[in-house]
This record gives structure tokens, sequence and C-alpha cells, in this order.
């Protein structure tokens, strides 16, 4: 019977999945946070502005690979999940993403044209000039788009997805509640994407329910005499160092006036492309000038 927890799943013991796991590292770096880089560095002959850019083509494949590694994560869990709100999740997610890449892309392309992504869109410099002023109008739907409805489509079943894995990562066997030294190997892989996925996405308050919820977990089931096998650990720890990272990145940026301008709200995280615009971008044309 879909989503029910059969008594035999409930003392199940599952090793590490060092396959799975470095899949979802090698392609999360690969193919979503290369995406951008990979648009940036090729050739533009070779990716021409009215034709999708090689961030494009990754895109796509991020689009199909990582919902089929969610679904073997799924199966491989030592408890029987609700396979209906899975499945539904998973619908979501490639809907999402699928929103996303349309509006990334023409976002990205835009960099090429002098789009600055520390700038709100009606801030910047090629789009408030445009005439009629009904097409700034569009570019504003276009990052909402990108920006609001793809992310939350995008990402809110995927960290519901790997939530609903994390409640079956519970075993009473405290000889299971270790980490075997491939996990710690991708544990710092791992945390920083999640740091560039938060910041970039601006999902810090989906993570932080995401990561309170876990947490409150943890000590439900602890009361139980429970405790995380090595793959709850991986994520558990995985999202804790997520979180120092991005004090880190706040901190560090925190009396820059110009992307306090752009992030007014009171969770002040900036984007690291909106980072890249207003810093390493100008400072490689500064150079380029002299």
């Amino acid at each position: 019977r879909h989503g029910a927890v059969k008594n035999e799943d409930t003392f199940k013991t599952s090793p590490f999945h060092f396959d799975l796991w470095f899949y979802f590292t090698l392609q999360n770096w690969v193919l979503d946070f290369g995406r951008p880089i990979a648009m940036v560095i090729l050739p533009l002959e070779w990716f021409p502005l009215n034709k999708p850019s090689a961030g494009d083509y990754f895109h796509m494949a991020y689009n199909v690979i990582t919902p089929f590694l969610l679904l073997k994560l799924i199966e491989r869990s030592p408890k029987t999940l609700p396979r209906s709100m899975v499945y539904v999740s998973i619908i979501m997610f490639v809907m999402g993403a699928s929103i996303h890449l349309v509006g990334d892309s023409v976002n990205h392309r835009l960099i090429f044209s002098g789009y600055q992504h520390h700038l709100s869109v009606r801030e910047n410099p090629i789009i408030k000039n445009l005439k009629p002023e009904t097409l700034i109008d569009s570019f504003e739907l276009l990052y909402y788009y990108d920006e609001y409805l793809g992310h939350s489509m995008w990402y809110i079943p995927f960290f519901l997805i790997l939530f609903i894995y994390f409640t079956g990562c519970f075993t009473p066997v405290e000889e299971e509640s270790r980490m075997p030294v491939a996990a710690l190997l991708l544990m710092g892989p791992s945390s920083l994407y999640y740091w560039y996925l938060v910041t970039e996405g601006q999902i810090f308050i989906l993570y932080i329910f995401t990561f309170f919820a876990m947490m409150a977990l943890v000590m439900h089931q602890k009361r139980k005499g429970l405790v995380l096998d090595s793959n709850g650990l991986f994520l558990f720890y995985s999202f804790i160092i997520t979180l120092v990272l991005i004090a880190v990145w706040v901190v560090w940026l925190w009396n820059d006036k110009i992307l306090r301008k752009k992030y007014p709200g009171v969770i002040y995280i900036p984007e690291p492309w909106a980072f890249y615009t207003l810093h390493v971008n100008n400072l490689h044309a500064a150079k380029e000038s002299l």
C-alpha cells in the first residue's frame, strides 16, 4: 500500500550510498554550478545569443538526471515512504526546473549585452531606456518566472524529497550511527554546493525551515531510542556546514552598500552572481581598459 510503513521496515539499516551521493555531488557541481561558467568561458561564436548556450544544455541534462537520482535515493530508503507525495514532488521539480531553464537562459545571455545582476531589472542601464516602456514589464515578468516561480517550483519539492528521505534514516543500532571516510570526503563539496544553492537561489527561508524540521525530527526520534544512520548523518552535517558557510558569506559582505540596496530585506544574503557582476566582472573590465 502506497505511503504505508511496514513493520519489517522499522529496523532495517542501509549502508552509506557512496555512489548516489557522489553522482549527486558531481552532477550538481558540473551541471548546475558549472552551467553559467560554461556559458561565460566558451566562445560566443559556438553558441550565438539567439541560440541555447552551453549552460542551457547543462541545465537540460540536470533536469533529466536529478529527478532520476532522487527517485533512486528514495528507492534505497530502508523505510517505505509516501510514494504519491514523492511522485508529485518529482513532477513539480521538473516543471519548476524547466521554467527556470528558460528564464535563466535569457537572463544570463543578457550579461553579454551589459546586464548587471547586482541591479534590479528597472535599474539596469540596458533595460531602463527601452521603448515602449511596457517592454520593461515583460523583462520583469521574465525575472519573476526565473527567480520566483521557477525557484519555488524547483526547490520546494527538492528539499521536500530530501526531508522525506531523511525521515527513513534512523536506526536503533548505535554502531550504524557513524560515517565512513567516503562520506567525510564528500561532505565538503556537498555542503559548498548547498551554500551556492541557498545563496544563488535566494531560498534561505526554505532551507532553514527544512533544517529546523530535521533537528526536530532528530530530537523526537532520539526519545524513541533511534539515531541517524550514515546517510542521515551525511545529510544533516552537510546542512550544518552549509549554515556556517552562509553565515561567513553574509558577514564578509555585510557592509557592501550596493548589494545592500539590491537585497534590502531583513534577511540579507547576496547572490554569488550579483557579487560576480559587481566586483569580479567589473575588476576584469577595469584591467582590460588599462
